[in-house]
């Protein structure tokens, strides 16, 4: 589930002093379509994986995410383009960000000149066919490798490579 590996993904950019977000919150509309998936999460940080199942809907006026873990919901984000919100259960880890994995998604799924247009100063995002590159400066700061040119389908693979994991996003059969 998309929405799954975005929250692993969250889940795995532990909260740093020093990190420095890129900061995404682009509208629901941004992506330019509704979308309702369900897919598997694999975040990968020090040697740990962790797997979460996820579901997501988007369309022109909210984002909506719930992660499962051992069938159970431990995170509900919302996005109306204004507020974000969050429910977490009391067993998923502090770490677990709902700005790290709203970024997470967006990164992934919406168009690279959406994602362009937003960036702040320093900030830059390419998009070569199945490879999309976050820069900072010159630094390159992330890939995402997709295994089909329609980004939610098949797989797709974050490697941040500022804050070391990576983020494994299959689409549910």
């Amino acid at each position: 589930m998309l929405s799954s590996s975005l929250i692993l993904a969250g889940c795995a950019s532990l909260a740093q002093p020093e990190r420095e977000r890129v900061g995404l919150k682009l509208a629901p509309a941004a992506l330019g379509q509704s979308l309702s998936l369900q897919q598997h999460l694999i975040i990968e940080r020090n040697g740990r994986i962790d797997e979460l199942d996820a579901a997501l809907d988007v369309d022109g006026a909210r984002l909506e995410l719930v992660g499962l873990a051992f069938g159970q919901r431990v995170l509900t984000l919302r996005y109306d383009g204004k507020e974000l919100t969050e429910w977490r259960h009391k067993m998923l880890p502090s770490q677990v960000q709902a700005e790290d994995v709203l970024e997470d998604l967006q990164l992934t799924l919406w168009p690279v000149d959406a994602i362009a247009q937003a960036l702040p100063s320093g900030w830059r995002i390419s998009d070569q066919g199945l490879l999309r590159t976050l820069y900072r400066e010159q630094q390159v700061v992330a890939t995402i490798h997709y295994s089909e040119a329609t980004r939610w389908s098949g797989t797709a693979v974050l490697d941040n490579l500022r804050y070391r994991y990576r983020l494994t996003i299959q689409a549910a059969p």
